[in-house]
């Protein structure tokens, strides 16, 4: 893929497009990708564009009769579609570990879809605050784990599910899990978003010369099941405010395809991806949506948050 093959279809999709759009004319058969959070939302019709065009789907999900049911609804209206189901929960380090220690063969596109939003205070098995261990650590032991089934793709990419969200906050090193200071699930979601972008950088850095290249994308203004720990009052008052601006699940997973099958990824390129193009770099997110602040980008920060996650993960 070439810088002028990305302008070009940067000018042909945009916040409108599909996901299924996206993969017009796109030939993924011989390759294999991972979608977490595949059961749901985003998720599924990320993994059902994925399949059209001919990759063999792993649906990765905690409820594996959930990814069943998705599954058999994609096969339903594409019979062709090959894929298969596996149980992963992020919350959990060691189900990661068996995913990764069970998987054989390469892994061409790793789609890190799953996570949660504005929940109560909770921790992982491990300690980690919730949104931190699931949306970040959780990917983060994926990546690593599936790192020698990357490298044999001869060209894999990784993509990260981010946020607006990330405008919120940086990484908290002082205080990554709330044990000093009063947890607030706004400032820990925008925490794991940004974790998610500065993910991308360093995955990229390090991996590059083995051929696997990182992102993140910010879907655009979906309203899903993730959103079930708002206020209804606030969700009612953001469903008014951006009812002009919200997509389809099948247009939130346009941004995550595009990226892993036409975007121009690699050293120096966007690492944040939105409406099916590179995001401008921001000091404040522009109307709500747009936009990556500076602090996701900043590559010496990636750079400690790879090693604070190394140590975490490595527990």
């Amino acid at each position: 893929m070439n810088a002028d093959r990305t302008l070009e279809d940067a000018r042909r999709f945009d916040a409108s497009s599909t996901a299924l759009d996206v993969v017009e004319g796109v030939d993924l058969h011989g390759q294999t990708a991972l979608v977490t959070g595949a059961s749901s939302g985003i998720g599924v019709e990320t993994a059902r564009a994925l399949a059209r065009a001919g990759a063999t789907v792993v649906l990765a999900a905690r409820n594996v009769e959930a990814g069943e049911r998705t599954a058999e609804e994609i096969r339903a209206r594409d019979p062709a579609a090959t894929l298969r189901v596996r149980e992963l929960d992020l919350a959990d380090l060691n189900s990661v570990r068996r995913l990764t220690a069970e998987w054989s063969g390469p892994l061409h596109l790793l789609l890190a879809n799953a996570g949660v939003m504005h929940v109560p205070e909770r921790r992982t098995p491990e300690g980690q605050e919730w949104h931190f261990g699931i949306n970040h650590l959780g990917h983060f032991a994926l990546a690593n784990g599936l790192h020698q089934a990357l490298a044999m793709a001869q060209g894999a990419r990784v993509i990260s599910l981010s946020s607006s969200g990330h405008g919120a906050s940086g990484i908290r090193f002082g205080d990554l899990d709330f044990r000093r200071t009063p947890y607030d699930p706004g400032i820990a979601y925008g925490q794991s978003k940004t974790a998610n972008v500065l993910f991308g950088i360093e995955a990229t850095h390090r991996w590059h010369g083995e051929g696997i290249t990182a992102a993140a994308v910010m879907p655009g203004g979906i309203w899903t099941g993730l959103q079930r720990h708002w206020d209804p009052a606030v969700l009612a008052e953001m469903k008014r405010r951006y009812s002009h601006r919200v997509k389809t699940v099948e247009q939130g997973a346009a941004t995550s395809v595009f990226v892993a099958t036409r975007a121009e990824l690699g050293v120096g390129a966007p690492v944040y991806w939105e409406d099916c193009s590179p995001a401008d770099v921001v000091d404040h997110i522009i109307d709500g949506t747009h936009g990556v602040m500076r602090h996701a980008v900043d590559p010496d920060v990636a750079q400690r948050l790879w090693s604070e996650s190394e140590a975490l993960t490595r527990r």
